[in-house]
């Protein structure tokens, strides 16, 4: 397998995992102090990467969770922030822009934030609350697992976290399993799809960042296909109308609550067009990760099987996936 280190992963994995204490402690923390409400913000991707957990508190807790973006917020303020508002923040690079900028006017106002970020000495760390430095590990939602899943456990939310930290030490063996798994149907779809003029790309619930960050960030960003993404309860008020026989539509199937929605974009896509792709997440075996908690895992685990997608764009493409024209090239 082309860029693929096993061993690599693995040991990034560990030194996510060994945050957890950190992690927790600052949740813990948070949680004694009091929070009436959470907002995730960031931009482009880093927003899409908080999407499940803005939708795993949504649909599993009392606290008030919201998900925007930091430019909106600047431009348009939220009256719902308060001085006992908890502001979580990503940029893996620790400079972007808005989202430093939502971090300083959080500093001015008094109200806490907690941000995530890949690198050491950055301008968000030096305007945050607490910040939690990744140092670029993989898998990254690794450390927001531990964050949420504690503050959830202290409301009493998620009785079974402990048990879900424990086996998160033997996520990252998984996904190189289901990397390994994946890899063929990624090359042939690299191959078949590597110039095409559109592509639709259909998730819901926790899948949703995903998806969306994939289309827009790595397909649309990082080798300038042209896409359209779309939630799959979304799929069926206007963009279905663009499906014909050629068209490519991809779905990236969930096995959680919303999976009922995924089943049926899949009916209509084989019914109406010969270009029909899913990866379901049903198919990855998981062999360390218990049943109650697989919907959980599913974005991360998504992602190690579109990551061999990218890898196989990018060498039949001959296109880096660093490759940019605008985005932190020219004034904008």
């Amino acid at each position: 397998m082309i860029k693929f280190d096993a061993e690599k992963f693995i040991h990034e994995g560990e030194k996510v995992y060994n945050l957890r204490d950190k992690i927790e402690a600052i949740a813990i923390q948070l949680f004694n102090d009091g929070i009436k409400n959470i907002f995730f913000t960031g931009s482009g991707g880093s927003n899409a990467v908080m999407q499940p957990f803005y939708y795993w508190m949504e649909s599993k807790s009392n606290i008030p969770s919201y998900l925007t973006t930091a430019a909106d917020l600047l431009a348009s303020g939220n009256k719902k922030i308060q001085k006992d508002s908890l502001v979580v923040l990503l940029s893996k690079s620790g400079d972007t822009k808005e989202t430093v900028a939502i971090a300083k006017k959080m500093e001015k106002l008094g109200i806490r934030t907690v941000s995530f970020v890949n690198k050491d000495n950055t301008p968000l760390q030096r305007h945050s609350t607490y910040t939690i430095n990744t140092f670029g590990y993989h898998p990254q939602e690794m450390a927001f697992y531990f964050f949420i899943g504690k503050i959830m456990a202290k409301k009493g939310e998620f009785l079974e976290y402990d048990n879900f930290a424990k086996e998160l030490k033997y996520l990252p063996a998984d996904m190189n399993d289901v990397a390994k798994q994946v890899d063929e149907q990624a090359k042939q779809f690299a191959e078949r799809y590597q110039n095409a003029g559109y592509q639709i790309w259909i998730g819901s619930g926790d899948l949703w960042g995903t998806t969306y960050c994939y289309s827009m960030c790595v397909l649309e960003e990082s080798q300038w296909l042209r896409t359209k993404s779309v939630s799959s309860p979304e799929f069926f008020h206007g963009t279905f109308e663009l499906v014909e026989k050629n068209v490519p539509v991809i779905l990236l199937e969930s096995e959680g609550n919303t999976r009922p929605l995924d089943e049926r974009v899949a009916a209509f896509a084989k019914k109406y067009t010969n270009e029909f792709t899913v990866f379901d997440m049903k198919s990855f075996p998981l062999t360390h990760i218990s049943k109650q908690f697989r919907a959980l895992v599913e974005p991360a685990v998504m992602w190690a099987a579109l990551r061999r997608v990218s890898i196989h764009l990018e060498k039949i493409r001959n296109h880096p996936l660093t490759k940019r024209r605008y985005y932190r090239v020219v004034e904008y």
